[in-house]
């Protein structure tokens, strides 16, 4: 893959940190998590690349266009991938892919699977790219992470993929990329369908996903006076 601009001159030095901390944790049995948003998509009768089998003569009829649908709108889903035990959860956002949903997901993540799969844990390490809502340079993700330390008392240590190599983020190609295999062909009519293609995603290597809706909305900013 050929990166667009300059490559960082320590790239190389990163990926074997994000490595070598990776397999002490695994190694330790404490949590590794891979994290991201999924491209947004339209809710409807929608035309979604790629085939399904059905009846002969049978073509399943999508909208002849592909403009949002303002009552159905977006969702965002927001992906953990947890290399201990191949498995994924999906927090589908149907509001904006802010920092604040970032960190409801990673929450959401550890009460519903997390501290169950890791009950003795007292850290966690997380890697994810330079951009969007869990931005390196980003503030209100750094907040977000503190408040999940606190809510959690695991000790946080994250780790950014240098910039133009976010698809060796392993939430893109052991979690996402089976969501859209899994969902090809067929339209995202409204979110319960979509929750349920994600849901049911698996692979013969053993990859099950947790999806859960999340109807939160990011708030409001202050008008200036």
């Amino acid at each position: 893959m050929l990166q667009v601009g300059e490559p960082h001159p320590d790239r190389n030095e990163q990926f074997e940190h994000i490595n070598a901390t990776a397999a002490s944790y695994l190694a330790e049995g404490e949590p590794v998590i891979s994290i991201d948003t999924k491209k947004k998509e339209n809710i409807g009768n929608f035309k979604n690349n790629g085939k399904e089998y059905r009846e002969k003569k049978d073509p399943r009829k999508v909208l002849d266009h592909d403009f949002p649908i303002e009552e159905l709108g977006k969702i965002a889903p927001y992906g953990i991938y947890n290399l201990n035990n191949n498995t994924g959860f999906v927090n589908v956002g149907t509001s904006k892919d802010t920092s604040e949903f970032a960190g409801e997901s990673i929450t959401r993540w550890w009460d519903i699977v997390g501290k169950h799969t890791f009950p003795s844990s007292t850290k966690i390490y997380i890697n994810c790219d330079c951009g969007g809502s869990n931005s390196n340079k980003t503030y209100m993700w750094k907040y977000q992470l503190q408040l999940f330390a606190n809510h959690t008392g695991l000790e946080v240590e994250i780790s950014h993929f240098p910039p133009g190599t976010s698809k060796w983020n392993k939430v893109e190609h052991r979690l996402f990329c089976y969501i859209s295999k899994n969902w090809e062909g067929k339209p995202l009519v409204d979110i319960e369908t979509a929750i349920d293609l994600i849901g049911s995603t698996r692979t013969t290597a053993g990859l099950e996903v947790v999806c859960i809706r999340d109807d939160n909305r990011p708030p409001r900013k202050l008008a200036k006076a």
